[in-house]
């Protein structure tokens, strides 16, 4: 007997003239079978797949203005529960000042608005504060300012919660207290369900609890100020004459330091503004238009209601007490003498805590967004740029819930404290960003370039002030804390930038070892197809290097034993190319072009050869589709793939780096076609 040479001894075990491949396969059809129902209930969960290619999807999920108010509005709005409290109570028993804090609000609000404004004209496709820092100041100040916000929507989700609970745990009696912890993390899984499900699908079933929250509180702030409208002009004598006998007995810089300390720790107050600027890529066209006027609908909103409620506390002398809200306390004090007084501030304070429930899940909105911007420049792991079936940022959506989560048990839920930690890092990133406009609008001297230069100017001053304010005076109540935790996502991002850098060499040597090698123009003869040809269908990428060392070990292994070649390749579409016509256009014909270079060696080698490519959110998904039509089309076919392996190699390294090819191995395979993964090892 002859013994066969390696290359068909290699083909027989993957099953060519062999029958006994379909019994190896058997065992696993029970697997198959569950598989094919597990769309079922993810269907049933989650909604149905959307198609990222069509276009009546991004018209159907684009938000209104007035929907993306309520979606990313809420943060800022839902501010107003806890940002005046937290001025009021600074300014002790100085509660007078008050007066200039509720007007200093209202303006801080508006000139902070109109800064953003400036960042949606020039950034309409999205990334806010990351991508003015990143553009407008280079690399490491984005990174920063990448950095600040991440921390921030973490806290943007944690501080919400843990304030809403304060005001719902307010209706009831103190022995329910012990609960509260336990209540928050069942808040947290519920929005990390809903924003699952799709970003407007999130916004509509949240959408009732913000009108709520809009109707009665405005009610309050009405009624309040109008039962003690008589009070109103000694609120101005009130704080003219606190300022004058406070500055007589302290000194004046007692006195504006007192006022500044306040302005700062209320900074909490202008938070959330920044999410439209993140966002923009999913409003309704006209993107800036739409943003514009959803940064008009939560400057006033947000000015009003946080003015508002400041004047409520001075009208009606509200004074802390323990185990309630200054507004729980408020709305009790405006409408005691009603029979249904208790009713209606219960009412009053569920809406408040949906609203900061609402306002929570605007950390869902907007980190995920910022996480995947930082993504494409490879500062956090390229999954974070994937977009899920729903066409929402799924995984950056789970680890922010893990993170609030994690956050949440670590801080105890004390809101001071978390105060502290979100103005520092929400004041980093405006102050970066909006230096990045100043510095835009010196180098780019257009029309009205100096009023828009003047008034980032005011902006950028105001946020630094405030972020220095909170962080000498908090230092050690929460500001190193806030420092060290930034400077952890820093040094993290900056570890997972070299990894990747580091990986990209190594692949930019193996293509300047192995593309040089092949042959460079139109092959002289184009082998035709061999239709009863065994085939060898190759998944490729963007690296050449790795498609032509997987080549060369096909042909080493198995000789002359393949007629056809097949070049696969699927584009991903993600949140850098979904929502940006020039970016996806640029994501697909860089797909065709590496096709055409692997099609053009393979015929330069004398093996005729043809592509194939797809385009979508999941690589398992379209591969196997492929896989599904050529094995339809072609006689015999096997297919390879190869696999980073590095040298060295632990835990986060792991997570940097996909197992794509293993999981479509597994779906091909469930699907009876034969697959091989060769290993590139890294060197």
């Amino acid at each position: 007997m002859v013994d066969k040479p390696d290359s068909q001894r290699q083909i027989n075990l993957l099953g060519f003239h062999q029958k006994k491949i379909k019994i190896t396969v058997q065992p696993f059809k029970w697997l198959h079978y569950h598989m094919s129902k597990e769309p079922v209930v993810k269907e049933l969960l989650l909604g149905k797949e959307k198609d990222p290619l069509d276009k009546k999807t991004r018209k159907h999920i684009a938000l209104s203005a007035f929907l993306a108010w309520v979606g990313l509005g809420a943060d800022g709005l839902s501010s107003s529960c806890y940002g005046p409290q937290e001025a009021y109570l600074a300014l002790g028993e100085h509660s007078q000042l008050a007066f200039y804090l509720a007007i200093a609000i209202a303006i801080t609000v508006f000139i902070i608005s109109y800064a953003y404004n400036q960042v949606i004209e020039l950034f309409p496709n999205g990334g806010g504060g990351y991508k003015v820092a990143t553009e407008l100041l280079g690399s490491k100040p984005g990174l920063i300012a990448g950095s600040a916000l991440l921390v921030d929507y973490v806290l943007t989700i944690v501080i919400s919660v843990a304030s809403g609970t304060d005001a719902l745990f307010s209706i009831f009696p103190s022995r329910f207290l012990p609960f509260r912890l336990y209540f928050e993390f069942i808040v947290i899984g519920l929005l990390i369900f809903i924003n699952l499900r799709g970003m407007k699908e999130a916004i509509k079933v949240l959408l009732p609890i913000f009108l709520g929250f809009l109707f009665t509180h405005l009610f309050m702030i009405v009624y309040g100020i109008f039962r003690h409208g008589e009070y109103l002009p000694q609120l101005v004598t009130g704080a003219t004459q606190e300022t004058f006998d406070l500055s007589q007995s302290k000194g004046i810089v007692f006195t504006l330091a007192l006022f500044l300390h306040a302005y700062a720790i209320g900074g909490g107050t202008y938070t959330g503004l920044e999410a439209v600027s993140n966002n923009v890529n999913v409003l309704k066209e006209p993107r800036q238009r739409t943003g514009k006027w959803t940064m008009f609908f939560m400057a006033v909103s947000l000015s009003l209601t946080a003015a508002g409620i400041m004047f409520l506390y001075l009208l009606w002398s509200v004074h802390y007490q323990p185990g309630q809200t200054l507004n729980a306390i408020t709305f009790r004090a405006i409408l005691h003498d009603w029979s249904s007084a208790e009713w209606i501030v219960t009412t009053t304070l569920l809406f408040e805590f949906g609203l900061l429930f609402v306002g929570a899940n605007t950390g869902f909105l907007g980190g995920p967004a910022v996480l995947s911007n930082m993504a494409i420049h490879s500062w956090v792991p390229n999954k974070f740029r994937n977009l899920s079936s729903q066409l929402v940022a799924q995984n950056g959506i789970l680890i922010f819930g893990f993170a609030a989560i994690t956050l949440r048990a670590i801080s105890k839920g004390q809101v001071g404290l978390l105060i502290i930690l979100y103005s520092i890092n929400v004041f980093l990133a405006f102050a970066i960003s909006i230096f990045g406009l100043c510095r835009f609008w010196l180098n780019h001297r257009k029309k009205y370039w100096l009023r828009k230069f003047i008034l980032a100017l005011i902006a950028f001053v105001i946020c630094a002030s405030i972020l220095m304010v909170v962080v000498f005076t908090q230092f050690l109540q929460g500001g190193l804390e806030a420092i060290a935790l930034t400077l952890a996502v820093v040094g993290v991002c900056l570890y997972i930038k070299k990894q990747y850098q580091n990986v990209d060499d190594k692949l930019l040597q193996a293509d300047k070892l192995l593309i040089p090698t092949t042959p460079k123009g139109t092959p002289p003869i184009t082998p035709t197809l061999n239709p009863k040809g065994k085939t060898a269908v190759f998944f490729v990428n963007h690296s050449k290097g790795a498609g032509i060392h997987t080549m060369l070990w096909v042909k080493r292994l198995f000789g002359e034993t393949f007629d056809n070649f097949i070049f696969v390749s699927v584009g991903i579409i993600d949140v850098e190319s979904y929502g940006a016509d020039k970016k996806l256009q640029q994501m697909t014909d860089k797909v065709e072009m590496g096709l055409s270079f692997f099609v053009n060696y393979a015929h330069h080698m004398g093996i005729s050869a043809e592509s194939h490519s797809a385009f979508g959110i999941d690589p398992v998904k379209l591969c196997s589709e492929l896989a599904n039509k050529i094995t339809k089309q072609k006689n015999e076919c096997v297919f390879f793939a190869s696999q980073l392996v590095l040298p060295k190699s632990n835990w986060l390294q792991r997570q940097l780096h996909n197992n794509t090819a293993f999981e479509i191995q597994r779906a091909l395979h469930l699907n009876n076609h034969k697959m091989m993964i060769l290993p590139m090892k890294l060197q």
